[in-house]
């Protein structure tokens, strides 16, 4: 994990890894250590996804270094200003407006006005190059970036964050595990939660029985047609149990 946090000199190069993923934030101290454990930890050390977190205040030009101010119209709180948020991503893409940005690059908005990030979403971003990743602060960010350079405004649930930086954490692990390579195993992001419309199936593991509670007996017999069977029944009463959201369509 690398955090870039003073003078920044950049130059837009062929990526040497299969995905590149810029997080722009006023505190990129905190994903220090964020990305240095399981399979993310091994996704980097792979050549698969290169993550850098980029502190917005080296892009600002007064000697205060400030990234806000009072939104027009009066209300409580600061909203990001826009000039460092455009010479940012202006700097990490090569592009001035999203209509500029080269294929597989995409420029995503971390905002609880976004659309909501799903399994498929993050299938999609884990087919791009490059993202880069604006982390929302205070009251909001100025409707500017999300008008000329944001290709996505995402939000990761119903619910108010502190700032961008926790759902950065989020979109950042959903997409790397789907990258090829990153799990070892090609199938197992195909038989997780979501990636069929279902939860996934319940899971045991040894001992056979613990506390009166014993593993369904299709389990132990090895007939693979009856555990598939059985999986696909367990899911979908988990699914309706769980989730029945998922099932109204």
């Amino acid at each position: 994990m690398r955090i870039e946090q003073t003078e920044i000199k950049f130059e837009i190069r062929d990526p040497k890894f299969a995905m590149q993923i810029d997080i722009v934030t006023i505190f990129p101290g905190y994903f220090r250590e964020a990305f240095d454990y399981g399979i993310i930890r091994r996704a980097k050390a792979g050549g698969l996804v290169e993550i850098t977190a980029y502190d917005l205040r080296a892009w600002t030009s007064d000697k205060h270094h400030v990234v806000d101010d009072r939104p027009f119209g009066g209300g409580d709180g600061m909203v990001l200003k826009p000039e460092p948020i455009f010479a940012a991503v202006e700097a990490l893409t090569g592009a001035a407006t999203k209509e500029n940005l080269r294929p597989k690059t995409r420029v995503v908005l971390l905002s609880a006005q976004g659309r909501a990030f799903t399994q498929s979403l993050a299938a999609e971003f884990a087919q791009d190059g490059q993202l880069v990743l604006i982390c929302g602060r205070y009251e909001g960010v100025d409707e500017r970036v999300a008008q000329a350079l944001v290709t996505d405004e995402v939000s990761i649930g119903d619910y108010v964050l502190s700032g961008g930086e926790p759902a950065a954490l989020v979109v950042i692990d959903a997409i790397v595990r789907l990258i090829p390579g990153a799990l070892g195993s090609e199938t197992s992001a195909v038989n997780e939660s979501f990636a069929g419309g279902l939860l996934d199936y319940p899971h045991y593991t040894r001992p056979p029985e613990f506390c009166g509670m014993p593993v369904p007996e299709v389990l132990l017999k090895g007939n693979h047609a009856e555990i598939a069977r059985w999986r696909h029944e367990a899911s979908l009463e988990k699914t309706k149990r769980n989730r029945p959201d998922l099932l109204q369509d």
